[in-house]
């Protein structure tokens, strides 16, 4: 929070100095990552092999088709399992083989194209609502599209087609090479992965340091289940590693549990020989080692203690043990559905989405808009405006506004580097050696911010269109105007007059959280078994669903807080609510934790009183963008187990309460 307020402090310190704003200056800081080497090297491959390959042939043209569709695989090459590559790459490549073959056939129909199109995009904006997958397959759909209406494709017609689905094809096998040494690498990295962010949180515990490790936590877990889960749907066997990882997974849970009591209660669990086991789990699980040895733990001191030496001692038999128990392989996030049950409710949510309707409506009101202009404004590369409007007005990639501004200076230098590009290197085979380099900048300046990808992915673009077209240093100047016309189409109708709030966007997800949390809390201490008990993998669902969901709603305002004011200061000032629920729900996982292990269980009334004020809580939030203090009225024994998730919900009152309906 005080981050935040600095950086407000310091924007608003800045503007009368005609600096650059602070949102815009956090869009182009590069952040922080490291350089994939090994997408490097495919993507210099992929973009060059074809071209060269379309140069041997005498087909130049070919080549830059197919290298083209090596561009969009290249780009979706995001995911580290090679089954999750597999469906990242291939099933979008699908989509743009039908994409450009529809769009080439109403090339030069003028406003049957700008209907086609219009039409697209609202298929487009809907289906990307889905998922990554749907939504990287709506985008080159359209964007396959758009190129096919506005440039002449060589005959006969399933020839464009081909050669992008190949070239996209084309990375998925340089990526599948590895698939054979590596096989479960990435499923046991990650798994490894999330037993050292274990560790970690737990060398927090009782520091100001454990929120933040909290999270790395939950994203984590995030990742490895659905790399795991992911598997699980195809295998419905009981083979040995995948279940052992699975297993090595699900008794990390009860530690994340008793961390959050470790954080407030703990003080042998606190001793670096506690994190310091759980890295050696972490070394054995990456290793596959399987030699138990005997744990030298400190004695516990309390209920909170020892639920990290149950939950520790417990990880270590499981992750050491040869054959995992299939009790412990029972997935503690069930069991994704089969295939067509998941397509078949994922066709029923968007038909019937609020939010899918909204955004495809969104989408193909700005295509149709820009396809309209170009068809009656003499453009020289009528296409590119609708390409711009299709990168930049993509929500689930991140702010609409902020991606315009980045979208029109990434531009912009790609276009300094493509101007002398064009302009020095013969075409011909001297363009192998180019593409060779500049392809190898897109996997690098991805990862640095989106800015900088566009910067990087400028000049290849412009040299494909020139193998194409043969326009030379002549394709610079209209890029660059028809970029910033479809940014400022996009700023215009895609954000600055659509009707939706920011209040819509963010406030209601926030309010769900906190009636989740409400449920988590009457879950928590409700009875276990029984008639309408409840059972402690229903809690432990229960609760990874609401950290999931923090997690998104955090990345909701995170996106807000790069959005020009009044939409991110409004999301800095609701920014301590967001932190306020997380804490509650760890308050609560605290209490629990104490309780299954000696603590005194908590009388009904406590537990009624704290679910009123969360809902009451999340009622304010749907109907008021006003932040007022609430006092909220919670008593109860001041040294019972809820005492500290009572003061949690205190403060969550206090510092971020709507104020109430007249």
């Amino acid at each position: 929070m005080a981050e935040l307020q600095g950086g407000a402090a310091a924007a608003g310190g800045r503007a009368g100095r005609l600096t650059p704003p602070a949102w815009l200056i956090r869009g182009l800081r590069p952040q922080e990552a490291p350089i994939p080497r090994a997408a490097v090297a495919r993507a210099a491959v992929a973009l060059s092999a074809p071209l060269a390959a379309g140069l041997a042939s005498g087909q130049p043209a070919y080549g830059a088709l197919a290298s083209m569709g090596a561009l969009s695989g290249v780009i979706g090459d995001t995911a580290d399992a090679y089954r999750m590559r597999l469906l990242n790459i291939a099933v979008p490549q699908l989509f743009g083989a039908v994409g450009v073959t529809l769009g080439a056939l109403v090339y030069g129909q003028g406003w049957a194209a700008v209907g086609a199109l219009t039409l697209l995009a609202l298929v487009s904006g809907m289906i990307s609502s889905i998922g990554a997958v749907a939504s990287v397959s709506g985008l080159l759909l359209l964007l396959n599209a758009v190129v096919g209406a506005g440039l002449p494709m060589p005959g006969p017609w399933w020839t464009a087609p081909l050669l992008l689905t190949l070239g996209g094809l084309f990375v998925l096998v340089l990526t599948l090479l590895g698939w054979p040494l590596r096989g479960r690498t990435p499923e046991v990295a990650a798994v490894a992965a999330t037993y050292r962010s274990v560790a970690d949180l737990l060398a927090a515990a009782g520091t100001g340091d454990y929120d933040a490790r909290r999270q790395d936590v939950t994203q984590s877990l995030n990742t490895s289940y659905d790399l795991i889960l992911a598997r699980r749907a195809r295998d419905h066997g009981r083979r040995g590693p995948l279940v052992r990882l699975l297993a090595q997974l699900n008794v990390a849970i009860p530690l994340v549990e008793a961390a959050a009591a470790a954080h407030r209660y703990g003080r042998a669990s606190r001793r670096p020989e506690i994190a310091g086991a759980v890295r050696e789990l972490a070394i054995a699980v990456e290793s596959g080692r399987r030699t138990a040895h005997e744990l030298v733990l400190p004695d516990p001191e309390g209920p909170a203690d020892r639920a990290v030496d149950r939950a520790l001692r417990h990880a270590s038999a499981v992750v050491h043990r040869p054959d995992a128990d299939a009790a412990l392989t029972h997935d503690r996030l069930g069991r994704p559905a089969a295939l067509g049950v998941r397509v078949r409710r994922a066709a029923r949510n968007v038909l019937v989405s609020e939010a899918s309707w909204r955004y495809g409506l969104r989408l193909a009101l700005c295509i149709g808009i820009a396809q309209a202009f170009v068809s009656l404004v003499p453009v020289t590369r009528s296409y590119w405006v609708a390409l711009t409007v299709t990168f930049v007005l993509k929500p689930d990639f991140g702010s609409v506004f902020s991606r315009a501004v980045l979208r029109a200076l990434g531009t912009a230098a790609g276009l300094l580097v493509a101007a002398v590009v064009l302009a020095a290197v013969p075409r011909g085979w001297a363009d192998v050696p180019v593409m060779m380099l500049l392809a190898a900048l897109i996997p690098a300046f991805s990862a640095k911010g989106y800015a900088f990808q566009t910067a990087a992915i400028t000049p290849v673009i412009l040299m494909l269109s020139d193998v194409l077209n043969h326009q030379g240093f002549h394709l610079v100047l209209p890029r660059l105007v028809d970029s910033l016309i479809g940014c400022a189409i996009a700023l215009v109708v895609g954000y600055l007059l659509w009707p939706e709030s920011w209040h819509t966007r963010i406030g209601d997800r926030l309010a769900k959280a906190v009636e989740d949390a409400a449920d988590y809390v009457a879950c928590a201490f409700g009875p276990v078994g029984g008639a309408g008990g409840t059972d402690q993998g229903e809690r432990v669902r229960r609760r990874r669903r609401l950290y999931r969901d923090l997690s998104s709603v955090r990345s909701e305002f995170q996106r807000a807080l790069t959005e020009p004011p009044p939409t991110g200061a409004r999301a800095a000032a609701w920014w301590p609510l967001v932190v306020a629920v997380e804490r509650i729900v760890d308050a609560t996982t605290a209490a629990r934790v104490r309780v299954d292990h000696g603590a005194e269980p908590p009388r009904d009334t406590e537990i009624t009183g704290i679910e009123e004020q969360l809902r009451e809580l999340a009622e304010g939030l749907r109907s008021s963008e006003e932040l007022v203090e609430v006092r909220a009225d919670l008593p109860g024994d001041e040294k019972g187990v809820l005492e500290p998730l009572r003061q949690e919900v205190r403060a969550a009152r206090a510092i971020a309460s709507p104020a109430p309906r007249s």
